[in-house]
């Protein structure tokens, strides 16, 4: 037997006697939420959200212009050529080091998903998304985030996600505070997080 087998064996053990919906004395749990709600624009509340987290928008200005101003930028597979006209760019295969990207002036990704009421993007490391440590260690990072993309609520989110891919849930700039209340930014990823609403 693995550790894995031997750890979900003793999960199972302590959770006999709870009951699960897929039992029929399941204990029932209310899913009559609301899924959506109407209010504001959504392109405009999702630029106020990521505005108030300290993040740069753009709205519908050209990618490979922002990009251009960027310097050196990594891109994953899958990003679209248009996005990269002129840009000076360092592809991630082989795999970079975390040294190697340290080293860049930024990272360029797409997105799965962005949900307007709360200013957060979601990426899944699909297409011209790429692997998590690509928009962890850069200092910047520029994320295009098509319109297609935005929905109201993070219900609605959750439907277009699909929950066995790695998600990475972003709400400004990488930032923390100490004991003091003294916010200190690009602790956890990047410092800068640029936004291209197209």
């Amino acid at each position: 037997m693995s550790s894995r087998e031997t750890i979900l064996a003793r999960v199972r053990s302590a959770l006999a006697d709870i009951p699960f919906a897929e039992t029929p004395d399941a204990v029932p749990v209310p899913r009559d939420y609301a899924r959506t709600r109407t209010g504001p624009d959504l392109i405009e509340l999702l630029r106020d959200r990521l505005v108030d987290y300290r993040a740069t928008v753009h709205l519908d200005t050209p990618v490979a212009e922002l990009a251009r101003a960027r310097g050196r930028l990594m891109v994953p597979p899958g990003t679209p050529d248009e996005w990269l006209s002129g840009v000076d760019v360092v592809r991630d295969d082989p795999p970079l080091s975390p040294a190697e990207l340290d080293r860049l002036d930024g990272v360029l990704t797409g997105c799965a998903v962005a949900i307007a009421e709360t200013g957060t993007i979601v990426l899944d490391g699909g297409e011209a998304q790429g692997r998590r440590a690509l928009t962890l260690v850069p200092d910047h990072h520029l994320c295009v985030v098509r319109r297609d993309q935005v929905v109201r609520t993070v219900p609605e989110a959750l439907e277009r996600l699909d929950p066995t891919r790695p998600l990475t849930w972003i709400s400004g700039p990488s930032a923390t505070s100490d004991i003091e209340l003294n916010r200190v930014e690009g602790v956890h990823g990047p410092r800068t997080l640029e936004v291209a609403i197209i």
